[in-house]
């Protein structure tokens, strides 16, 4: 839905792209389209234009998920369904739902989310090429933010980049971007990425969480706290095996997400903490996520004080740092 020009979508994600499609207004259509040319060997990447919307292709993605296992492996379905999820942008109710925790309960997908540009660049680049169903949730604050890392070929000034990709205001009907000449990068789906080294509390988050995480690992450092943070990157497969790591090392984790508190994935996160690391556990695992209400308020006050921000997460880590055994 307004991928195709001249829109480019809502955040202008697609904008310029020669095989950009628009569809009607249909969650459903575009799910099903999406299925039938992965079906007919083709690859494609559709976008449900947010989360919010998707709930009515439940069964279409369970059925998707179910595919390659029904038919012993025979032949597979290759496609990318990405969306805008989470908060951050004053949405309300209508534009500001995660998804994370109704993706990690389709069996069959694989489910990524990045916290920055170039991580997006190199996740989407392996989602392509994955022969499988890939839901790629993406952090809908973030999408007109410059990371701390460039893609490999991005233009180091920021002016330049934004008069070669960003469509002018009013007509846009011969305008062409002028994209640069980005190399190949991908990153694995599956693989974690610790971005804050520490050896007292292991802090486990992705998306626009993550970023606020490092922050408070940088703030407590100033205050004498040494914070590892993990950066998940793929919630399923996800890597057991570094967070397993980081929690032999430090013995506390917190694991923050903005998903609502009550089946979010951090709690099966924690289950698992707790039955692998209990007797090496220097206190118990805790989940931040956000309250479990049916949805966010349009006022800037009803959603700080919905989903976890930094005065959440910081006074999570301290009382869990303070925690006696």
């Amino acid at each position: 839905q307004d991928v195709g020009p001249p829109l480019g979508g809502v955040f202008t994600a697609t904008q310029g792209l020669e095989t950009a499609w628009n569809s009607p207004l249909d969650e459903r259509g575009i799910v099903g389209m999406a299925t039938g040319i992965a079906m007919a060997g083709d690859r494609c990447v559709a976008e449900i234009q947010f989360c919010d919307y998707i709930f009515n292709t439940i069964d279409l993605l369970k059925m998707i998920g179910n595919t390659h296992w029904a038919v012993n492996g025979n032949y597979s379905l290759p496609l990318v369904l990405m969306t805008p999820v989470g908060a951050g942008i004053r949405g309300s109710i209508y534009h500001s739902h995660s998804f994370d925790a109704w993706a990690t309960r389709l069996p069959g997908w694989k489910v990524v989310m990045p916290s920055n540009p170039k991580d997006a660049y190199g996740l989407m680049i392996s989602a392509i090429e994955d022969p499988n169903p890939v839901l790629f949730l993406k952090p809908k604050a973030l999408m007109r933010v410059r990371g701390e890392e460039l893609i490999p070929g991005e233009p180091e000034n920021e002016k330049d980049l934004k008069n070669m990709i960003d469509a002018p205001i009013g007509d846009r009907s011969q305008w062409q971007p002028k994209w640069p000449e980005l190399e190949k990068y991908q990153i694995p789906i599956g693989k974690a990425k610790i971005t804050r080294e520490g050896d007292e509390l292991t802090l486990v988050s992705y998306g626009r969480s993550l970023n606020l995480c490092n922050q408070v690992a940088d703030n407590l450092v100033k205050k004498g706290k040494s914070i590892e943070v993990i950066d998940l990157r793929s919630l399923y497969p996800y890597d057991w095996q570094t967070i397993s790591a980081s929690i032999h090392k430090t013995g506390r984790v917190v694991f923050v997400n903005e998903d609502t508190e009550v089946t979010n994935f951090g709690e099966h996160l924690a289950y698992r903490a707790t039955q692998e690391h209990f007797y090496e556990l220097l206190s118990r695992p805790k989940v931040l996520a956000a309250k479990n209400v049916p949805g966010i308020g349009l006022h800037p006050n009803l959603e700080d004080a919905t989903v976890p921000g930094l005065k959440d997460i910081e006074n999570c880590v301290l009382e869990t740092l303070t925690e006696i055994p």
